[in-house]
């Protein structure tokens, strides 16, 4: 908090405090009829009440340069974060170039490896490979469900039962 705003806001609160006391002493004097007093009264709540005005556009003053800053500070806060991420972007670019270089492996593939990988490749479409079946994918598809116990193994499923229901 700026200091003219604590200053305004102090200041301020007092004399509104202190407008109590001539406030008091004017009903007083409106009761017994003293003119003179109640005038006197009246003078000093006025001088409390333009210094407590003095001090509330102080206090404006001060929220104002408070505010100020705040906006100063947020504007620094962004420019160093866009900054930043920046300087972060470049350094992932390079990265990125240095890793697209020259300095990757290659790998040359003969005659006799392509010949072995087209026939695994050829072997895994037929279904030949890993000891399954064309026959026991396609039943793969058109297999009842299966109920599996705690120890599992399977269960089979009871046969189903004529349920109505008549209403």
């Amino acid at each position: 908090m700026h200091t003219k705003t604590m200053e305004g806001l102090a200041g301020a609160s007092m004399n509104m405090k202190l407008l109590n006391t001539p406030f008091r002493v004017y009903k007083e004097a409106e009761r017994r009829g003293d003119t003179a007093v109640m005038e006197r009264a009246m003078g000093y709540m006025g001088e409390f009440a333009d210094k407590a005005e003095d001090y509330q556009k102080i206090a404006e003053k001060g929220m104002k340069e408070d505010a100020k800053e705040a906006r100063e500070k947020a504007e620094t806060d962004q420019e160093n974060a866009i900054r930043k991420r920046k300087e972060e972007r470049k350094e992932q670019e390079k990265r990125i170039a240095e890793s697209h270089k020259g300095d990757t492996d290659t790998v040359i593939i003969g005659e006799s490896e392509k010949a072995a990988s087209d026939e695994k490749s050829a072997s895994v479409q037929t279904g030949t490979d890993n000891d399954i079946s064309s026959e026991e994918t396609v039943d793969a598809g058109k297999t009842e469900p299966v109920i599996y116990t705690k120890t599992g193994k399977t269960a089979k499923p009871e046969p189903a039962a004529n349920i109505s229901v008549s209403i």
